[in-house]
């Protein structure tokens, strides 16, 4: 029944790696997971294991009236996926007109997939504000914004702690104050890395979800097509771990955040 969008208002920052992580995890931890990919890049599929001669999707043929159903894909880490689907830039904007025009178009369907209470929702969303993230503001339960823990992130993170990074609005706005931060490729002992955590600390109090830590195991995971957190031991794979935690305990009572912990330990042994 939840609805966690992973945000950014830039792109470049791992938003997407994040999202397909912690979907994983949530799912570990026997969640029913779906995720969604409302970004047009239509790169989460590839993160998830999908195959990449599959070009369908539910996003790209929205406006002729596919359903939810029938574009769900499964993936061996027992998310379900939604992925964008390719498009050319002609029918990305006729896409955006239809959902500036018509947002129920995509916020009825979502409203379908949160109707079961079991139900994790966890949507990748295009860099800054968009007219797909704009008709699901209304059911957002979690924002989960994503920078790096870099100089461009200075500028941003008084923004997100605002909440004026998500655009106007009264619905814009409520969204974006109840966001969290996470910072990504935080390097110890950095002094960059340490003034924006500072920074993020001090802005977002107790929003602050959690920092993912440089990890030249990412980059080898995902050249390999697989998930950081498929790699338990590294330094990345456990501060997702911690992060999932934490988007737990926003979503549910605390006792239930740890219940699962068992089936996620079965899972990772299984890869």
């Amino acid at each position: 029944m939840p609805l966690v969008a992973f945000v950014s208002p830039k792109g470049g920052v791992g938003k997407t790696t994040l999202a397909a992580n912690l979907a994983a995890l949530l799912a570990a931890r026997g969640h029913d997971v779906v995720a969604l990919d409302l970004d047009p890049q239509n790169a989460l599929r590839l993160h998830l294991g999908h195959s990449l001669r599959e070009e369908e999707g539910f996003l790209s043929g929205l406006a002729q009236g596919r359903g939810w159903r029938s574009a769900l894909r499964p993936t061996s880490y027992g998310v379900s996926l939604l992925p964008f689907g390719a498009t050319e830039p002609r029918q990305a904007m006729e896409l955006g007109r239809l959902l500036l025009d018509r947002p129920e178009a995509l916020a009825d369907p979502v409203g379908e997939m949160l109707a079961d209470p079991r139900r994790v929702l966890v949507v990748d969303t295009p860099p800054g504000p968009s007219p797909a993230l704009s008709a699901l503001l209304p059911l957002l339960d979690v924002t989960v914004v994503v920078l790096l823990a870099d100089g461009g992130s200075v500028s941003l993170i008084p923004r997100v702690a605002d909440g004026t990074f998500l655009g106007r609005g009264t619905l814009a706005v409520r969204a974006a104050r109840q966001a969290v931060l996470a910072l990504n490729q935080l390097e110890l002992d950095q002094p960059l890395s340490d003034a924006v955590l500072d920074l993020a600390r001090a802005s977002m109090g107790s929003r602050l979800l959690g920092v993912v830590g440089r990890d030249p195991e990412v980059a080898e995971a995902l050249a390999d097509r697989r998930l950081p957190v498929e790699m338990p031991g590294g330094r990345a794979a456990e501060d997702l771990s911690l992060l999932a935690e934490g988007l737990l305990g926003r979503l549910e009572p605390p006792a239930l955040a740890t219940a699962h912990e068992s089936v996620l330990q079965d899972w990772r042994a299984r890869q």
